[in-house]
């Protein structure tokens, strides 16, 4: 009696086993299906849209002027660790459906090579469906060698859809560091020395 209750312990043991590993398998191919998803998700919805074009500079250029308004255009920089970074102008007045150009100068004052994005957000938040980028720099990685400065444009539209209540819109973009390594630290010193 005993060997047929250990047969049948190791036949419970090996289809708690088979479940175990096909559940394992699922997930692990349910995280890797959980990017394109993702993706998918974000297209459709238009959430996390922040390194896309918005629009070919043949689409903007193809709205009319509305030369009946102004918004005015706000330029804000921010930037983490030893990056400078600020717009050449702080704002501008556009009318809606104008193709504009901003510029901007960054500048790595750190000894080394470094890799940074800049990442946009628009206040107020209404205005960002009606603010499409042409051409810009957070589209891309950039690359900064040691003590580098570069001028980077943004080429936008206001789109004439804005509602008239808009009357001003600020451009913000965050620029950081890319893969920044870790800092060594010191080592302790003892109490004796």
């Amino acid at each position: 009696m005993s060997t047929q209750h250990a047969h049948s312990d190791r036949a419970f043991n090996r289809s708690m086993l088979f479940k175990l590993i096909v559940v394992a398998l699922l997930m692990f191919g349910f995280g890797f299906a959980l990017v394109p998803m993702y993706r998918a998700i974000c297209q459709v919805t238009g959430i996390n849209n922040l390194v896309q074009r918005d629009a070919t500079e043949a689409e903007a250029r193809n709205t009319q002027v509305d030369m009946t308004r102004t918004v005015s255009v706000e330029f804000d920089a921010n930037a983490r660790g030893l990056l400078g970074f600020k717009p050449e102008q702080s704002s501008l007045d556009v009318h809606p459906g104008e193709v504009m150009t901003v510029m901007y100068d960054i500048s790595n004052n750190e000894g080394r090579t470094i890799d940074a994005q800049a990442i946009p957000s628009y206040a107020p938040k209404q205005a960002t469906e009606y603010f499409r980028k042409i051409q810009c720099f957070c589209f891309t990685q950039q690359t900064l060698q040691a003590n580098e400065t570069k001028r980077m444009p943004v080429v936008f539209v206001v789109d004439p859809k804005l509602p008239k209540d808009v009357k001003t819109i600020t451009l913000s973009y965050t620029f950081f560091e890319l893969n920044k390594p870790a800092v060594a630290k010191a080592p302790k010193q003892s109490a004796g020395a």
